[in-house]
């Protein structure tokens, strides 16, 4: 009955999963998810606070850190919705149009995520390389233009590859891998011809990650190169240190991200848990994270964070 209704309706409908073989737990299973959303909601949201109304993080390397947490949110957000209503209710239908909505926010958080983390090692190599022009090279002005140049380049990449979707047919029963829609998820389940969307997919994937990993490994290898000239090995942990967290970032987005793209494209054999577990994972791992890197390895920003909460406290005890 389903087949035939994606068949005859010009609008398919979807089925989202939860955890494949375990649908009888998904309340019990929902209790961490809602700890780890609950971790990542709050740890960005204090962190954009901090940094809004503390007047010594209004620096290039805090605004961008408030670039990376709100984008952080907005990818928790993106999923979280649906994720727990297939847990807690089990309501696992959407419409195209509901999953091209999701997909738009989700896909797009991702892009911006990892345009800032590309923004974030320029950084940390104007700082470390060029200290004595950092202030004059990264001003206000050049960080909201970096900002506009990565949302814009987002919204071109991925309008054309959502609206590309929407001249599909969909005439199976169309189960989804994910408790939220994901491009390569919806698109390996249509019944005409994709080629159009898997080229502008791969044009996407050239100009996101194929040209933002190198541009990362590059500013640190400079960075490498002049540290190592450094001759006290104090400034050269100074140095390193610095890097720590964003070094951090990296990993938890670009290892998920990456395994995940990998499972989807050689790993039909794999069972079902598998690409679905990674998929949350890939999505839960960076908002909860990285809060918690930058908070434990940034002195500055771990001392406002403690200043807030002891200003929090103290009327309390009061």
């Amino acid at each position: 009955m389903v087949t035939l209704n994606n068949l005859t309706s010009p609008f398919p409908t979807f089925y989202l999963i939860g955890i494949p073989g375990l649908e009888g737990s998904h309340v019990w299973i929902s209790i961490p998810f809602c700890c780890l959303y609950a971790i990542g909601l709050s740890g960005n949201s204090m962190i954009l606070f901090v940094i809004f109304t503390e007047q010594s993080l209004h620096e290039p390397m805090y605004y961008f850190l408030s670039m990376l947490s709100a984008t952080d949110l907005g990818l928790i957000i993106s999923t979280m919705s649906t994720t727990l209503t297939v847990l807690w209710f089990d309501l696992r239908e959407i419409s195209l149009d509901g999953c091209i909505v999701q997909m738009f926010f989700l896909h797009g958080f991702t892009v911006i995520e990892t345009g800032v983390l590309v923004a974030m090692a320029f950084d940390r190599f104007v700082a470390i390389c060029d200290p004595l022009r950092y202030n004059t090279i990264l001003t206000n002005a050049k960080i909201l233009q970096i900002g506009l140049v990565i949302f814009m380049r987002m919204i071109v990449l991925l309008v054309p590859t959502l609206l590309l979707l929407k001249r599909l047919s969909f005439c199976k029963m169309n189960v989804l891998s994910h408790s939220y829609c994901y491009h390569p998820d919806v698109l390996k389940l249509a019944c005409s011809n994709t080629k159009p969307n898997s080229f502008w997919g791969l044009t996407g994937l050239v100009l996101t990650s194929g040209i933002d990993t190198p541009c990362i490994i590059i500013s640190y290898i400079l960075i490498i190169r002049s540290v190592l000239s450094i001759a006290s090995p104090t400034e050269q942990y100074k140095a390193f240190s610095t890097c720590v967290s964003h070094i951090g970032a990296v990993a938890i987005f670009y290892i998920p991200l990456i395994s995940l793209s990998l499972v989807h494209r050689f790993g039909q054999s794999a069972p079902k848990i598998v690409p679905t577990m990674m998929a949350n994972i890939y999505l839960i791992l960076p908002p909860v994270l990285n809060p918690v890197i930058y908070s434990l390895k940034t002195a500055q920003l771990r001392g406002a964070l403690i200043k807030l909460l002891l200003a929090k406290r103290i009327p309390m005890l009061g």
